[in-house]
């Protein structure tokens, strides 16, 4: 037995090591996945409703817009949306909209990126997307995702990975005790 702890207690701890050194690889990998799913969700989101929104906005029924927003937001993952007909404009958005997302600041939610907004809660991702009219050459819907979810997600598959690697730490010792075991009496 005391043989066998020397080839399996090394083992359990590089694999613990290796699994440990992966888990920060597997964070950044699963937001890459579900940021990228988030900016699927909200271009599905502003190809919906842009009719619906540029009839209400050719109507001037702004208090419409905003139950419209409000009403979209009732998805449990959909924190926020908004609407910027203009840089100088004031948004047009649901109550949850952080105050950090104006019509003026809008530029650095575009481009290549994460776009995550930190707050109390949890990470916050924002998308904007052209929402272009007749009336609105310069429109911009903004549509706000509760990353939260993710965090959770990430806890469970590092678990997961750790339990993963464990299982395979166990499986290779037992392997490898039952050959030490079988050269030892051959």
């Amino acid at each position: 037995m005391r043989l066998s702890l020397r080839f399996v207690l090394p083992l359990l701890l590089v694999l613990a090591g290796i699994a440990y050194a992966i888990a920060p690889l597997v964070d950044q990998l699963t937001l890459r996945w579900f940021v990228r799913d988030l900016e699927i969700r909200a271009e599905l989101i502003a190809n919906t409703i842009r009719e619906p929104l540029q009839e209400q906005l050719a109507a001037d029924k702004k208090a419409k817009v905003e139950d419209f927003f409000n009403h979209l937001t009732q998805d449990e993952r959909v924190y926020a949306v908004g609407y910027c007909a203009s840089p100088t404009s004031t948004v047009l958005a649901s109550r949850w909209l952080p105050a950090q997302i104006r019509c003026a600041t809008l530029d650095q939610w575009e481009g290549p990126g994460d776009h995550l907004l930190p707050i109390a809660q949890g990470p916050l991702h924002v998308a904007v997307k052209p929402m272009v009219s007749e009336a609105t050459p310069a429109g911009r819907l903004v549509v706000v995702h509760d990353m939260s979810f993710v965090n959770r997600r990430s806890e469970e598959t590092k678990r997961y990975l750790f339990y993963a690697f464990m299982g395979l730490a166990a499986v290779i010792s037992l392997i490898t005790v039952i050959i030490a075991q079988l050269s030892w009496r051959g």
